[in-house]
């Protein structure tokens, strides 16, 4: 059976993340960081590149799973003729090298259980040579090493460049297993008590979602989205991870297929606000600190996105001996998009510092210079064209949301400097410059034939981010020309009742993204949909297009990138940050007056 994006679930450290099959199989795991090469790879290949599965003998799928309430730790449990038998996933909050725990419980009868354990290091390429060391299995292979155990010890042998295990759990047994990597120059760590870890682990998790401060409708969903926005945090910066994998098919059998596990500027405002809304300032301070640090320096230099400490090479090349999720290559490491000039990310860096003062997040000394700086910039690096927010690898061209977010950048400032004039800078310059380019996309990027703003200057296509220029503030709800903008997106890019970004014709390589083949309905476009359909008076529209969108979550509440209508599955990459933000944005716009305290 082909597997499917949204058979998988999360499990994290908040440094890195698995996912898991419902067969019980780990088959993405990268180590140390989400962006380290993975030593489980079979997610964009075969088992053969990688995976760790316990099941009962003979088991294919599991019978039901779920994570415990309001945690990241899954629980997935089979009933055979023998017996029942749960499986418990966790990656404990590290105090030194990352865990992967796995705990086998026995629920009733007696339940025969059989693992078998691929590493393969190097997203799949490199086997590990094993060996036994103080009851542990130890795999070594240039600077990885990872060493097994369980407790109680079972009966493990290798055999074939894998390590297998066989052992039976009847009624109120457990048997924990502990997955523990370190760089291979240093000792073994610590051991970690596995037992200790899950007891922990659902305290901490239950703890940190008690502060949520959404209790509305549908506040489970909400509740996982803030739960996956937090797995995909990289602790030690506060930098959000856009998701955990790279190259999940836009397409199956496609090759839109990218690295995502970088940090992306155009998630910031978004990010923050959701964070804030549901109460959640301490991770929005460090987001908003992590934004800082990456934006230093030239403001020429100001890339779309950063590595999880800011790192700025984030260098694309392919993985050939991977054939990618159901055969869809290529595999690709590293984000050539990093390159790009997106001008839309000066206005969502100043909107997002505009939105930490606003909502009382101490200042930092050096805050209001990185605006003035990017502002200085700004003021003539606006008129150029851009490759846009969706980073297409076509031609550059003037599109309409980056100009709108140029707005939003002058906007921002000049509010800053009216409010309080000690900051200092340049007022009435950016007032001009507000205006200019307000009036300059009224005349240009608009279609008064079909009243709607358009993609990019003279074009006739449309674009799904025309969709937050009532959110921005670039002109109101009611404006007729935003209403109309509203009507012709959701006309011209729906598909089966949700959204794509923009439209893509099959094998146009000279369309406006220069890449071969399509891609599924947009999730955080639909998202977005439903927000302008309430902020334009359309609220039981909005209401209903929400639930629809909620519906589409697999069984543990994870979202992908992409939905395809036709197939009735999920594309691109996952869990996506970027759906997820837009679900808690979406559902505190539709219900906050209602859901939050």
């Amino acid at each position: 059976m082909q597997r499917r994006i949204e058979d998988y679930a999360l499990i994290g450290d908040e440094q890195t993340a698995a996912l898991v099959g419902r067969n019980g199989s780990v088959d993405w795991l990268c180590l140390p960081r989400f962006d380290s090469a993975a030593c489980f790879a079979a997610l964009l290949g075969g088992d053969e590149h990688g995976h760790w599965r316990i099941a009962p003998k003979g088991a294919g799928d599991c019978t039901r799973r779920a994570y415990r309430p309001d945690t990241l730790v899954l629980d997935t449990e089979w009933d055979t003729a023998e017996g029942s038998v749960r499986v418990t996933d966790l990656m404990p909050q590290r105090e030194g090298a990352p865990d992967l725990v796995r705990i086998v419980e026995g629920l009733s009868g007696r339940v025969e259980m059989r693992g078998l354990l691929r590493l393969r290091f190097d997203y799949g390429l490199v086997v590990p040579w094993m060996r036994r060391a103080d009851g542990h299995r130890v795999a070594v292979a240039g600077p990885d090493a990872v060493w097994l155990r369980s407790e109680p010890p079972v009966h493990t042998w290798g055999k074939d460049f894998r390590t297998h295990s066989e052992f039976t759990v009847a009624e109120g047994e457990k048997v924990a297993f502990v997955l523990t990597w370190h760089p291979s120059h240093r000792p073994r760590p610590a051991l970690c008590n596995p037992f200790e870890a899950l007891r922990t682990s659902v305290e901490d998790w239950q703890a940190w979602s008690a502060r949520c401060r959404y209790d509305g409708p549908h506040r489970d969903i909400v509740m996982r989205s803030l739960i996956t926005l937090k797995a995909l945090t990289y602790e030690p910066t506060g930098g959000i991870v856009a998701a955990p994998t790279t190259s999940l098919p836009e397409e199956l059998g496609g090759v839109r297929n990218w690295d995502y596990r970088y940090c992306w500027l155009r998630d910031s405002t978004l990010t923050l606000g959701a964070l804030l809304s549901a109460g959640y300032h301490e991770e929005a301070e460090a987001w908003r600190d992590w934004l800082l640090r990456a934006v230093a320096g030239d403001p020429a230099d100001l890339q779309i996105m950063y590595g999880l400490s800011g790192e700025r090479r984030l260098t694309e090349y392919e993985v050939p001996w991977l054939p990618g999720f159901a055969r869809s290559g290529p595999v690709r490491v590293g984000n050539d998009a990093v390159n790009q000039l997106q001008l839309d990310v000066y206005g969502e860096v100043i909107d997002s510092l505009s939105l930490a003062r606003s909502s009382g997040m101490p200042m930092k000394p050096h805050m209001w210079r990185v605006q003035v700086a990017l502002m200085e910039f700004l003021r003539t690096a606006w008129r150029q064209p851009d490759e846009g927010i969706w980073e297409v690898r076509g031609p550059r061209r003037h599109f309409v949301y980056s100009k709108v977010m140029a707005w939003v950048a002058a906007d921002r400032a000049v509010r800053a400097l009216e409010a309080d004039p000690k900051l200092g800078g340049d007022l009435n310059g950016w007032r001009a410059m507000r205006d200019e380019v307000h009036q300059e996309v009224c005349e240009r990027g608009y279609d008064p034939g079909r009243n709607t703003f358009t993609q990019s200057y003279g074009s006739r296509e449309l674009d799904a981010s025309l969709l937050l220029i009532p959110r921005v503030g670039f002109l109101p709800p009611d404006d007729p020309r935003v209403i109309g903008t509203v009507d012709a997106v959701r006309d011209e890019l729906g598909h089966s009742g949700f959204l794509r970004r923009y439209s893509v014709e099959e094998n146009d390589v000279d369309g406006i993204d220069g890449l071969p083949g399509g891609e599924g309905t947009f999730l955080a476009c639909s998202f977005w949909l439903a927000e302008a359909l309430h902020l334009t008076g359309r609220t039981q529209e909005a209401r209903e297009l929400f639930e629809r969108l909620v519906a589409l979550a697999n069984d543990v509440g994870l979202l992908a990138e992409e939905y395809d209508p036709l197939a009735g599955r999920q594309l691109g990459n996952f869990p996506q940050a970027f759906s997820h933000i837009g679900l808690v944005s979406t559902a505190l716009a539709l219900f906050g007056s209602e859901g939050t305290e």
